[in-house]
């Protein structure tokens, strides 16, 4: 049965819910992107309790109908809050949720869409990794998070796709891009057909070190220059601040600098230890993350080369778990 926002914002409000308290304080604030397109715009770093996990963008799209929303946060508790904003925002009830991609900070907060009966939709790679390594996940998380994961659990997509698609759902045209393996087997891109808003997910990191573990690393770099080729009017990265088509851009420009800077390492003959020293990129030091990511990223990538002169498949490197 589903209902509509308005409703389960009062019974959210009256204390009704059970499952995790809910303060003034959690309340979310969606940043208004275009006409009826909202984000909600994560803190840069790592998950830590200080930030709740609230570390990547999700938004959502209302329609003359209803309203889809594009990804769930990282906990039970974000959904929930995700929720309420949504019906301080518009009566119209939440019609699906999109998932744009496997990480974690994306995705636990679907339980609070799944128990009021709202449909969840992902690539089909995408649900096969959820399945083999989510449930790790989110123990980790639980390490990290403590009780502010309370009710969290892992609701894997009934509905699955395999490529490109046009939807229209709660009165508003969408198009789920899949250009293939890029920073993950199943990441889709979320066009608004009428606003030519662009959410990104794991293909577009703004101002934070994107993470390359799971990639396809020559597949993301075809996948910018064709994003770019959908002209969108603002993006929505994963992390990071809503901005113009150079969102796209910025993460081509640092995938091409690691690329280079490992590649003369490895042409080299610089060991792996060596390498990982050694790959620095200066212009991304301000960058959220770079402390670790950007070592994590040049170890990948030299690995990630190895395997591509032992005829091997280089995404093998991605790890089983974050």
């Amino acid at each position: 049965m589903r209902f509509p926002l308005a409703m389960v914002y009062c019974v959210i409000a009256a204390g009704l819910v059970t499952a995790g308290a809910v303060y003034a304080q959690d309340a979310l604030t969606p940043q208004k992107v275009a006409a009826g397109v909202y984000a909600f715009i994560g803190e840069p770093g790592e998950i830590a309790v200080a930030n709740r996990g609230f570390v990547a963008n999700s938004g959502f799209v209302i329609g003359s109908s209803g309203v889809v929303v594009i990804d769930t946060g990282s906990s039970y508790r974000h959904g929930r809050r995700m929720l309420e904003a949504i019906a301080r925002t518009t009566d119209k009830p939440v019609k699906l949720v999109i998932l744009t991609h496997a990480v974690q900070e994306f995705l636990f907060g679907s339980a609070a869409f799944e128990e009021l009966g709202i449909p969840i939709i992902a690539h089909r790679e995408t649900a096969k990794l959820m399945q083999a390594r989510c449930e790790h996940c989110l123990a980790r998380l639980k390490a990290v998070l403590g009780s502010e994961l309370e009710g969290t659990r892992l609701v894997l997509p009934r509905r699955l796709i395999d490529a490109t698609t046009n939807i229209d759902t709660g009165g508003r045209r969408l198009q789920l891009v899949y250009l293939g393996w890029a920073s993950t087997p199943g990441d889709l891109a979320v066009i608004d057909l009428e606003t030519r808003v662009l959410f990104a997910g794991g293909m577009v990191s703004m101002g934070s070190i994107p993470d390359i573990r799971d990639s396809d690393f020559e597949g993301w770099q075809r996948a910018l220059q064709q994003l770019t080729q959908l002209h969108p009017a603002r993006v929505v990265p994963g992390h990071g601040p809503v901005a113009d088509a150079g969102a796209i851009t910025e993460t081509a420009t640092y995938l091409d600098a690691l690329d280079r800077v490992v590649k003369d390492l490895y042409a080299q003959s610089s060991s792996l230890l060596e390498s990982v020293e050694k790959a620095a990129l200066p212009a991304y030091h301000d960058w959220a993350l770079y402390g670790v990511t950007q070592r994590q990223n040049a170890l990948h990538r030299y690995l990630q080369l190895e395997l591509q002169e032992l005829g091997a498949d280089p995404r093998s490197t991605a790890m089983p778990e974050r």
